[in-house]
């Protein structure tokens, strides 16, 4: 299938990747950043805490922030990076086998796992939300989604409704966080 003929959904993920690694990355760096000033200063107060909810050190003092015995934003460095890299790869024309392309389904699979588990503890465990945090959610579903219509770009169903499925699963995360929160958001009407 040559590009011109590709659905619009599978011309789009090499911009997906690169744009969402590239945001994907800088949020890593930064909480890498805040986690390294913490780690100095035990009473250093992130910029990502703004109140009780929105409230980084809060979550970053958890074991949660560091499962695999070290900061989880040292992953994210690493995907993001390979995600970014693909991207560029792709636009500039390179063809990538097809192996390559079941290792980034793999990659982003086990991403969007570890992010939702990440949700469910921030939600319903620690009782916080990071902003930064939030956002690599946010990039790790579109790279998961957009890497999986690109290899199972013969569904015509899927890659027609590709922006919705996103959008529904967006809306699904925005009314946990309100769920989650509400006798906190209903303190601020």
């Amino acid at each position: 299938m040559t590009d011109e003929r590709a659905p619009f959904a599978v011309r789009v993920t090499p911009w997906v990747l690169l744009i969402g690694g590239a945001i994907g990355l800088l949020a890593a760096l930064v909480l890498t950043v805040e986690k390294i000033k913490l780690l100095k200063d035990f009473s250093y107060i992130p910029t990502c805490s703004i109140n009780p909810v929105l409230s980084c050190g809060s979550i970053m003092k958890t074991p949660q922030a560091e499962l695999f015995g070290f900061p989880n934003p040292l992953l994210g460095i690493v995907g993001f990076t390979v995600v970014m890299t693909t991207g560029v790869a792709v636009l500039s024309g390179a063809w990538l086998p097809r192996w390559y392309w079941l290792g980034l389904q793999a990659g982003a699979a086990l991403g969007v796992v570890f992010v939702h588990w990440l949700m469910l503890q921030s939600l319903y465990v620690i009782g916080a939300l990071c902003p930064y945090c939030m956002v690599v959610w946010a990039v790790t579903i579109a790279v998961f989604w957009y890497t999986t219509l690109r290899n199972l770009h013969k569904g015509r169903t899927l890659l027609r409704y590709h922006s919705v499925v996103l959008v529904l699963w967006y809306a699904a995360i925005a009314a946990a966080v309100l769920q989650a929160f509400w006798s906190y958001w209903k303190t601020l009407v």
